[in-house]
């Protein structure tokens, strides 16, 4: 017997039946809060105080992780006409026996210049 071959009627149905199998792409996973540990960095020094802060929502703390919220600061990179670029805040996990969580600051050094300090455990 001959094998049978499908009528082009029949044909465009079975591609729209194997078009419907085809499912998308899952949706992109929601948003999380990157909880990072605070990594010393080399000193920053600015010549000028840095622009007012900005104001940032904060998210919800992660859930069933102790961590603080460290606010987001301008970082100075002394590049181009914009040297001072925002940096956004973000949760710190607190470390075992951590108790006091100091906030990250510029401070006025006597030559004049501005210092970035690091957020750090005390």
């Amino acid at each position: 017997m001959a094998p049978r071959l499908l009528t082009p009627a029949l044909a465009g149905l079975s591609v729209l039946g194997l078009s419907a199998c085809v499912s998308a792409p899952p949706p992109p996973p929601p948003a999380q809060v990157v909880i990072q540990q605070s990594a010393p960095v080399a000193p920053m020094l600015a010549p000028t105080p840095p622009p007012p802060p900005q104001s940032e929502l904060v998210p919800p703390p992660p859930a069933g992780v102790p961590a603080v919220w460290q606010p987001g600061h301008w970082r100075y990179g002394g590049v181009g006409a914009t040297p001072w670029m925002w940096e956004p805040g973000r949760y710190v996990a607190v470390p075992a026996g951590a108790t006091t969580w100091v906030p990250g600051r510029w401070a006025q050094q006597p030559s004049g210049g501005w210092m970035w300090i690091e957020g750090h455990w005390a």
